[in-house]
């Protein structure tokens, strides 16, 4: 589908602070979420003219800014509860008169992407030639198939995950496992998911929660084979959606939640920030759902190495952020392994360590629809045996997290969102040298790689999100900033963050996580204090090749 997109005008970081309200009467019934909506996002783009462009509106109430817009001639296109607003197509002039008011915030929708970075065949992946059978090595390399034995599987709890779709195949049996879809794209929107042209929803979901493959293998080829899926798709063919879209489907899945038990939400996208965490309207939508009880998974973003390029809604502090490893095409030899080389690096811009783990996410194998698009623009040839496909990037590694983070669950199903996340980065393994030193700075691989068992088994508590306040953050009391800091030399450290005072530089490299110092602290956001646009990592900085990931 061919569509005109909306320019990606930046917004003013000085717009108001106030953010979406308390979940508590702010998101709307599951059925009034399912009828259909007055207009698609992606239609309303393409139908208009230069004289309108579709908004995002916020105010105290979704009633309220809606009846505000259709006072000035505007049209509401879609309801956004759980932010307080409505999307709405406007004409400059009554986009002005909204902003007169001052008691109104308009941001112009904008353009966002999936986070897969390019594809291969899955020749590579086919271990066991004798019977022609395609393998995969990721739920090996992260330890769930050590759980899969135990029977922690996943069953019970259902990964959400907002994509480009969810196509049938026999290949897989992701299909049978589908307990509600919802589609916000173009003039299907209100509709249920009905396939997958792109490709790249399937392929996530296969990474998180593929079962056995009958074609391919009697082994399980996914992190999480028996947990539930709802299918939310808010990208097209080409991989690329709107603010609008993808807030709409976050508002669903808040308010179908408890109908579907869904517990965990992929979001395997990103967009360059274009304000403080909390002023973005999606990033509000994000944190809503993680204040509902949803484990949030977001990829890092594909811009990386470079510091400062984590996106949107990766920046959300209290979410699992996740960046990429590779295993340089040697599974079962771990000296090679390394952060990949597009795996965006933190911090953000308001000082949080990010990503917060890394997990793998270079020639990931996986289901694909043999007529989607991203086979066809990477001209892959599809092997004959089944739909396995390899594709790259951190929407994968979100995948693999995502999976994990259903395990977790099905084992204890009473943690938090804020437990899950303790748990999940006390298990992690940094990646270090001989002498015990990181080998990859924390900006680049956050608390380590993945390790699902080590996961299931801890008992931490109280390690993450330490200092931060959703509620607060929402209701645009507080806001918060991280532990990163720049020091004369121009090099990032973590400063000391115990009573949030501001410390004494730590050392960049050199700094384990056994000795459990919790990054995520967070202090309360100074309106005085600014970061740098132009942060660059320390000269002579060069990316550490074949080392170790520390077994903890």
């Amino acid at each position: 589908m061919s569509v005109k997109r909306i320019s990606q005008s930046k917004f003013s970081l000085a717009m108001l602070a106030a953010s979406a309200a308390a979940l508590s009467g702010a998101v709307a019934s599951a059925a009034e979420l399912s009828a259909p909506r007055v207009g698609a996002a992606v239609g309303a783009i393409v139908a208009r003219t230069t004289q309108s462009q579709v908004y995002i509106v916020q105010g105290s109430s979704a009633e309220a800014v809606a009846a505000r817009v259709r006072t000035v001639g505007g049209k509401v296109v879609s309801e956004l509860p759980l932010i307080r607003g409505v999307g709405a197509e406007l004409t400059a002039s009554q986009a002005e008169s909204l902003r007169a008011a001052g008691d109104l915030r308009l941001q112009a929708d904008r353009q966002i992407k999936v986070s897969a970075s390019q594809t291969k065949t899955s020749a590579n992946v086919v271990v066991n030639n004798a019977n022609n059978k395609a393998e995969t090595f990721y739920p090996t390399l992260v330890r769930a198939n050590e759980l899969h034995k135990l029977g922690i599987k996943g069953t019970g709890i259902t990964i959400a995950v907002l994509d480009t779709g969810l196509a049938a195949s026999t290949e897989h049996d992701l299909s049978a496992r589908v307990k509600a879809s919802a589609d916000f794209v173009g003039s299907a929107a209100g509709t249920r998911v009905t396939g997958d042209p792109s490709g790249h929803g399937t392929h996530v979901a296969s990474i998180a929660a593929s079962g056995v493959l009958p074609k391919l293998s009697t082994k399980h080829h996914g992190i999480a084979p028996a947990a539930g899926l709802v299918v939310v798709r808010a990208f097209d063919a080409a991989g690329l959606g709107s603010y609008l879209d993808v807030i709409e489907g976050i508002n669903w899945v808040v308010a179908n939640r408890a109908q579907h038990n869904i517990r965990v939400l992929n979001l395997s996208f990103s967009a360059p920030p274009q304000s403080h965490y909390w002023d973005d309207p999606l990033n509000q939508a994000v944190m809503a759902a993680w204040k509902a009880g949803i484990v949030v998974v977001a990829s890092a973003g594909n811009s990386g190495p470079q510091p400062m390029t984590i996106g949107v809604p990766g920046n959300v502090p209290y979410v699992i952020t996740v960046g990429a490893m590779t295993d340089s095409y040697t599974p079962t030899d771990l000296t090679d392994d390394r952060v990949a080389s597009f795996s965006a690096a933190g911090p953000t811009h308001e000082g949080f360590v990010k990503p917060d783990v890394i997990a793998p996410g270079g020639h990931m194998a996986a289901a694909i629809p043999t007529t989607s698009a991203l086979v066809t623009a990477f001209g892959a040839q599809m092997p004959k045996q089944g739909g396995l496909l390899q594709i790259t990037g951190t929407s994968q590694a979100a995948g693999v997290t995502s999976g994990i983070v259903a395990l977790m669950l099905q084992a204890n199903p009473a943690l938090t969102p804020d437990g899950v996340k303790c748990r999940l980065m006390a298990a992690a393994k940094p990646s270090v040298k001989s002498n015990g030193t990181l080998a990859f700075s924390v900006f680049q691989q956050g608390a380590g790689l993945v390790d699902a068992k080590r996961a299931v088994d801890s008992t931490a508590t109280g390690c993450a999100n330490v200092g931060l306040d959703v509620t607060a953050d929402l209701n645009g009391t507080k806001h918060f900033g991280g532990p990163a800091n720049k020091n004369a030399a121009g090099q990032y450290y973590v400063m000391d963050m115990y009573g949030n005072a501001w410390g004494q530089p730590a050392s960049s490299d050199g700094y384990t996580w056994s000795q459990g110092y919790t990054w995520s602290q967070g202090y309360t956001w100074s309106q005085g204090y600014t970061w740098s646009q132009g942060y660059t990592w320390s000269q002579g900085y060069t990316w550490s090749q074949g080392y170790t990931w520390s077994q903890g």
